[in-house]
């Protein structure tokens, strides 16, 4: 008797997880129900139901709804910054920077649609939620920074490079909801095909004039 007592293992508890490793696999639970049901479908039980935890551990990392969206959406643009900067880079710098740049952002819509929709599609005060703030912040201005240097290094006209940015954003978000909503395919094209397209003309629309 005290061997198969020895032998059964100790049940782990369903809301007991190593430190951290709770708020990531909410999200991962909201990135994967809005994937599956819309951003509507999610509520901040069901979630910690799927994980079976328990109310007291799920509101000690998201207060409610609100919270837990601004949360996936803080990701999505942390996430989205670091393929911008990685395309920029590795696409050496200048216009074939900015063209690997448009690229990637519409590769990353498409590769992250939960995380795209609540980004810019959730009704989530970025004001309210200091990180969600930075981190939209900080997506957008690598934009701008790649603008920056393409001017400095006399490829894209003076004009306010935050101006420039939006009008480039604009351009490519259209084209990533497009895509994410499946309008392109009855048009014969992809989001990607006319992304390729789009960032061609924008670096025309914004390369410095030489007459």
């Amino acid at each position: 008797m005290a061997h198969a007592r020895a032998a059964r293992p100790a049940r782990k508890r369903a809301d007991r997880y190593h430190h951290g490793d709770l708020r990531r696999a909410l999200l991962q639970a909201a990135v994967r129900t809005i994937g599956a049901h819309g951003i509507d479908a999610l509520t901040l039980r069901a979630v910690g139901s799927s994980l079976g935890v328990s109310r007291t551990a799920l509101y000690r990392h998201f207060a409610d709804k609100a919270a837990l969206l601004a949360a996936v959406a803080a990701e999505g643009f942390r996430l989205l910054r670091v393929q911008l900067e990685e395309a920029w880079e590795r696409g050496g710098r200048g216009g074939a920077g900015f063209d690997a740049m448009g690229l990637a952002y519409v590769r990353f819509a498409l590769a992250h649609p939960s995380h795209y929709r609540v980004m810019f599609g959730a009704d989530v005060g970025a004001a309210e939620n200091p990180d969600l703030e930075e981190e939209g912040a900080r997506a957008f201005q690598v934009l701008v920074d790649s603008l920056v240097s393409q001017q400095q290094d006399g490829l894209v006209r003076r004009d306010d490079p935050q101006q420039m940015a939006l009008f480039i954003w604009a351009a490519v978000h259209g084209i990533a909801m497009l895509a994410l909503d499946r309008r392109l395919e009855h048009q014969h094209t992809d989001g990607e095909a006319l992304a390729r397209y789009a960032v061609g003309r924008l670096r025309t629309a914004i390369a410095l004039a030489t007459a």
